[in-house]
C-alpha cells in the first residue's frame, strides 16, 4: 500500500510540472485572487493548457471557461481551488471524481479562524484521502516554478521571480510577497517558490524531500511559524543534507514565549521552545537565521560561489578602517586571516603603490582604480594559502565603481575560490552593486554580514555536510526496576517523585547516586546515618517543595548522632515556618559528597521535539547564569561532549587557573544514560539532577540531588 509520503512525492511532480492546469473558482473581476492567478499563469508563458472553471462565466482572460471541473474534456494534471472555504470541499470532491491527484487550495477560512475552520480542514483532508489527492494549502499564496520548460506562476504574487537555484518554502503567504520583492531588487532568482499555508496535507517535510531531488535547486530556504513534528523535521533535514549535500536555512518565528506557564524544575524553566528549536536545528544540520536579510546573505554565498576549501581569507580594501573592521569580524567568526606567500607579496609590491599595505588586509589606497583592484585580486586568488577573498570598496571622488565591479566579475569567473564583496554606501555604489548581483557575486552592506555568511558556508561544507547521525544507545540499564518505581507513583496519583524514588531510577540507569535512606523520625535518621557513615547530608522530602534550600530544608556536613537528631527537628521547624502547607514525607539522609565542580543535568518533554536533555553549570547559580545547553534525545556519538564543551563555563571543567581537569568522560557517560532514560520513559515530563558533582579526572562524579516529574 502506498504511503501518504510516497503519494505526495509522486503527486508533487504534477504540481510543479503540469501539462494542464484548472483554476477552479475563477472570475472575471480584475484585482481579485481568482483572476490574478489566471492572469499570472497566462502571463508567465506557461507551457501547457489552462482551464478556468467558473459556474457563471463563458470566458475569462480570453480563455474558454467551464462550469464545473468535471466538464473539462481533457485530462487535468493540476487543480488550483480558489472558491471560498465554505464550498471549496465540493470543488475538491469534483477534482477527485475527475481523477485529478494534484491540487493547490488557495482559499483561506480554515483552522486559522477557529473551530469552524478546523471542521472544514478535516473535511478536505478526508476527501483528499478518499481520492488519493495531494494538496498544498489551504490558506496559501500558491507555487511558482521558474524552470523554462514549465514557466508556472500558480500564485497571486505581483511578479514572477527570475530563474535561480534557490528553493523557498514558506508557511506565510504574506511573507512570500515581501520576499519576492526583496529578492527582485537584489536580482536573486528561485528554482521553486512555495507557499504551503496551513500544511493540512503536504508539509514542509514533503517539500524538502522533493527539492532534495530537484536538479534546479541548490539551496533550500524555509520559513516556519510552527513545528508540528520536530523529530520528523530533524530526520528529514539530516537525510536531505546527507543525500543531496544541499544546505537548509530556516527562519522559525515565535522566538519569545510570552505567557508560557511556569515550569516545576530548573530544566523546565530554562528550556524554552526557542532554545529547544536552536538545539534541534543545530543537531539536524539546519542553519537557523534571525531574519530575511541574514537568510539571503547566507543563501547568496551558497548559491553563487564555490564552497571554501578552508577558513583562510584575504581582505582587499581601499580604506584602512573598513579593512580593520572586517578583520575583527572575520576573527570573531573563527576565520583565519591568511598569510601570503613570498610570490604573492612580490606581486603586490610590484603592482601597488609604495603607500599601499601589502599585508593582509591589503589596502590598495583610496585613489585606487580598477587596475589596482585587478592586480590585487589576481595575485591573491592564485595564492594557495588563500581560500576566500573579501573585496571592500568605499566611494572616493576618483573611484570608478562600475569598472571595479566589472573587474571583480572578470576575476571571479576565472577562479574556483569564493569572492564576496562589500561596496559600502548606498546611492553612489548602487550601479556597481547592481553589476555584482546580476553576475552572481554576493554583496553585503556590512562587512560583518559578509564574514557571517562565509563562516556558515565553511561550517556547512566542512562540519555538517557528510556527517551521519548515529544515536547512542545505552544497553546496561535496569529498565524494569525504573518502571516499577514509576508505575507505583502513577498508581498512587502523584506527579512528583521524591529524591529516594528518583535515585532508585537514576541508579537503575547507572548514574552515580549516593547511599541514603528515608527517615520519618529523628531515631530513624540516626540509624540511617550510622549505616552510611558520617558526615551526612539531610534534606526535606515533600512533593510541595521544589527548592529545598529556600525553605531551610537542607543541612550539610552533619557529623555525629547527636547532631542528626537536632538537625532533624531544625529542618522540620524551618519548613513549617516557610512552607506551612507543605505535606512532608520525611527527611532523606545521605552520604556527603566530596567537593568538586557542580553541574546540572535535566530532561524536559517538548511537545514538538520530544525528550530534551539539558546540561550546564549547576548548584544554586543555574537560574542566575543560565549557562546551559540543550540537545534532543537520543544524542549522537559526539553530542554529549559537544554539550559539555559548548557552555561558557567549560574552562572550569577543563582545568582553569591551574586546577586539575574534571572527569568529563564520566560526565559524558552520565549524559548518555540520562538520554536513554528520557527515550525509554516518555511519561517523564521534567527531571533535574542538580547538582551532580564532577571530581578530578579519573575520579568520576556523584548525584547529589534529583527530582522527577511526570
Amino acid at each position: 500500500m502506498t504511503s501518504r509520503f510516497e503519494l505526495h512525492q509522486e503527486n508533487l511532480k504534477k504540481i510543479f510540472n503540469p501539462e494542464s492546469v484548472a483554476i477552479v473558482g475563477a472570475t472575471k473581476l480584475k484585482g481579485t485572487v481568482p483572476y490574478d492567478i489566471v492572469e499570472n499563469i497566462l502571463k508567465s508563458d506557461f507551457n501547457g493548457a489552462v482551464y478556468p472553471v467558473s459556474p457563471r462565466e463563458k470566458h475569462i482572460a480570453s480563455v474558454k471557461a467551464y462550469k464545473y471541473v468535471i466538464d473539462i474534456e481533457d485530462p487535468v494534471d493540476l487543480a488550483i481551488i480558489v472558491f471560498p472555504s465554505a464550498v471549496a470541499h465540493m470543488a475538491l470532491e469534483q477534482c477527485g471524481q475527475k481523477g485529478i491527484k494534484s491540487v493547490i487550495i488557495i482559499s483561506a477560512g480554515y483552522r486559522e479562524i477557529g473551530e469552524k475552520g478546523i471542521e472544514r480542514e478535516a473535511q478536505i483532508k478526508e476527501i483528499a484521502e478518499k481520492y488519493d489527492i495531494s494538496f498544498i494549502g489551504p490558506n496559501c499564496l500558491g507555487v511558482i516554478n521558474t524552470d523554462p520548460s514549465v514557466n508556472l506562476d500558480a500564485s497571486f504574487a505581483r511578479q514572477m521571480p527570475d530563474p535561480g537555484n534557490i528553493g523557498f518554502l514558506s508557511q506565510s503567504g504574506a511573507l512570500c510577497t515581501a520576499v519576492l520583492d526583496y529578492a527582485r531588487a537584489k536580482h536573486i532568482g528561485f528554482s521553486k517558490f512555495i507557499s504551503f499555508g496551513n500544511k493540512a496535507d503536504i508539509s514542509e517535510i514533503d517539500l524538502m524531500f522533493y527539492l532534495m531531488k530537484d536538479e534546479q535547486t541548490k539551496v533550500i530556504l524555509l520559513y516556519l511559524e510552527e513545528v508540528s513534528d520536530g523529530k520528523a523535521l530533524m530526520n528529514a533535514a539530516r537525510e536531505v543534507i546527507a543525500q543531496s549535500g544541499k544546505p537548509i536555512l530556516i527562519i522559525k518565528s515565535g522566538r519569545t514565549s510570552e505567557g508560557a506557564s511556569a515550569a516545576a524544575s530548573h530544566t523546565g524553566s530554562l528550556a524554552g521552545s526557542d532554545e529547544i528549536c536552536d538545539a534541534a536545528f543545530e543537531q539536524a544540520g539546519i542553519l537557523r537565521c534571525d531574519n530575511i536579510e541574514e537568510m539571503f546573505n547566507k543563501a547568496m554565498a551558497f548559491a553563487y560561489q564555490p564552497p571554501p576549501r578552508s577558513n583562510r581569507v584575504a581582505i582587499i580594501t581601499n580604506a584602512g578602517g573598513p579593512g580593520v573592521l572586517t578583520t575583527d569580524a572575520a576573527v570573531k567568526e573563527g576565520l583565519e586571516i591568511a598569510r601570503f606567500s613570498e610570490e604573492t607579496t612580490k606581486l603586490l609590491k610590484r603592482h601597488l603603490p609604495s603607500t599601499a599595505n601589502i599585508k593582509n588586509p591589503v589596502d590598495v589606497i583610496g585613489d585606487a582604480r580598477a587596475d589596482r583592484y585587478n592586480a590585487a585580486l589576481t595575485a591573491i586568488t592564485n595564492d594557495d594559502a588563500v581560500d576566500g577573498i573579501f573585496v571592500i570598496l568605499t566611494p572616493q571622488s576618483m573611484t570608478n565603481i562600475d569598472a571595479i565591479a566589472e573587474e571583480i566579475v572578470k576575476v571571479a569567473k576565472e577562479t574556483d575560490k569564493p569572492i564576496y564583496t562589500s561596496f559600502m554606501g548606498e546611492a553612489d555604489v548602487a550601479s556597481g552593486i547592481d553589476i555584482l548581483l546580476r553576475n552572481k557575486i554576493p554583496h553585503y552592506i556590512l562587512p560583518e554580514s559578509m564574514c557571517k555568511a562565509f563562516e556558515s558556508d565553511f561550517r556547512f561544507h566542512h562540519k555538517i555536510k557528510g556527517h551521519r547521525f548515529k544515536p547512542v544507545k545505552v544497553e546496561d540499564v535496569d529498565k524494569e526496576a525504573a518502571a516499577k518505581v514509576l508505575e507505583g507513583a502513577l498508581q498512587s496519583g502523584r506527579q512528583v517523585l521524591e529524591e529516594d524514588e528518583a535515585e532508585i531510577i537514576l541508579g537503575a540507569y547507572g548514574l552515580p547516586v549516593l547511599k541514603g535512606g528515608l527517615a520519618k523520625s529523628a531515631e530513624e535518621a540516626i540509624e540511617v546515618a550510622k549505616r552510611i557513615g558520617f558526615p551526612v547530608a539531610m534534606k526535606i522530602m515533600s512533593d510541595d517543595i521544589i527548592h529545598k534550600f529556600d525553605t531551610g530544608g537542607v543541612i550539610l556536613d552533619v557529623e555525629n548522632e547527636e547532631a542528626v537528631g537536632i538537625k532533624y527537628q531544625e529542618i522540620l521547624d524551618n519548613v513549617k515556618e516557610k512552607a506551612p502547607e507543605a505535606q512532608i514525607r520525611g527527611i532523606w539522609v545521605t552520604e556527603m559528597a566530596h567537593k568538586g565542580e557542580e553541574v546540572i543535568l535535566g530532561i524536559k518533554r517538548d511537545a514538538a521535539f520530544g525528550p530534551v536533555i539539558m546540561f550546564g553549570l549547576g548548584g544554586i547559580f543555574v537560574e542566575i547564569f543560565k549557562d546551559v545547553k540543550f540537545r534532543v534525545a537520543p544524542l549522537g556519538e559526539t553530542g554529549a561532549r559537544e554539550m559539555i564543551e559548548s557552555i561558557k563555563g567549560h574552562k572550569l571543567l577543563a582545568g582553569a587557573r591551574g586546577k586539575n581537569p574534571a572527569d568529563t568522560d564520566s560526565l559524558v557517560d552520565c549524559i548518555y544514560r540520562l538520554s536513554q532514560l528520557a527515550v525509554d520513559f516518555p511519561e517523564i515530563k521534567e527531571l533535574d539532577v542538580n547538582p551532580i558533582i564532577v571530581y578530578d579526572e579519573g575520579n568520576g562524579c556523584a548525584v547529589v540531588d534529583a527530582k522527577i516529574m511526570f
